[in-house]
């Protein structure tokens, strides 16, 4: 099945001792890997610069985008910036790119926002350029990391990727772009089972990007406020966010068999939690250390 692995995303810089204190204790607390996303907008930070830092300032954790906005660039300029990086984290970059999904960050930049097959080409076209480029600049390709949940990133991961990343978010239908709902567990069996078929036995690691963790000896009042708080919208009903495999209600102890359960069901073993729940779930990370 797999040992657990685990990331914390990191979605605010603060200041440069404010950044460094915040990875210092991530890797006290027993990650194993450093991320952050790219996006435009107040308080949005370059990727690369910060993962740099990043790895000036610990020894043990991984650090990688989740998820690099490959539409965002132009490929040349991305290949030096990312292979740069890789030499300053000493081999310690995990590299995960994405096809983009809001429209108005392109709006924002200035960039055309083509259909999707047209990004996912482009993704597609990223990774030969960027391992080109690698190799031409003598340095090791970093693991390639490519998240998605339509079946054209999905089937450019079961081709070309060591790690597979599900957040298992969707565009809600008549709603604005970027507005989301969550994958129910069915939803997720489908397309992780579309992804299997796919990759046949090439070994993969399989990452999922946790929407919540709510620890708490009341799990149908911690999904109830999610519920609410998302306006009615992620979900049909609460007793299907209690088995959303994207959040993680409950004590320790339900929260470590809710994750060997999806360990079990879906190959989870890669598992990522946003910044505001680091402290939050550093006991469960301890219970499931090495196991």
């Amino acid at each position: 099945m797999g040992t657990f692995k685990f990331g914390i995303s990191f979605r605010g810089l603060g200041t440069r001792d404010e950044w460094i204190t915040k990875c210092r204790r991530a890797e006290e607390l027993g990650y194993d890997v450093i991320t952050v996303p790219d996006h435009l907008g107040t308080g949005r930070f370059s990727p690369f610069p910060v993962l740099a830092l990043a790895a000036a300032v610990t020894e043990r954790p991984r650090l990688g985008t989740l998820v690099s906005n490959v539409p965002f660039y132009n490929l040349t300029l991305f290949a030096r910036d990312v292979s740069t990086t890789a030499a300053l984290a000493g081999g310690r970059l995990d590299l995960g790119l994405g096809a983009g999904h809001m429209k108005s960050e392109f709006d924002d930049a200035g960039l055309p926002w083509r259909a999707a097959s047209e990004r996912i080409g482009y993704l597609g076209e990223s990774i030969e350029f960027l391992r080109s480029h690698f190799t031409s600049e003598g340095i090791e390709f970093p693991p390639l990391l490519i998240a998605g949940n339509s079946d054209g990133v999905l089937g450019l991961a079961a081709k070309h990727a060591d790690i597979v990343g599900f957040a298992g978010l969707r565009q809600a239908p008549g709603r604005p772009p970027g507005t989301f709902q969550l994958d129910n567990a069915a939803a997720m069996d489908e397309r992780v089972g579309y992804f299997r078929s796919r990759v046949g036995a090439r070994e993969i690691e399989y990452n999922m990007l946790v929407q919540r963790v709510v620890v708490t000896d009341d799990r149908r009042a911690a999904a109830e406020a999610w519920h609410e708080e998302t306006e009615r919208r992620a979900a049909r009903s609460v007793e299907e966010l209690l088995e959303a495999p994207q959040l993680l209600l409950g004590t320790v102890d339900q929260i470590v068999a809710q994750l060997e359960d999806r360990r079990e069901r879906y190959g989870f073993t890669y598992v990522t939690v946003f910044e505001p729940m680091m402290e939050s779930f550093a006991p469960v990370l301890r219970e499931l250390k090495d196991s």
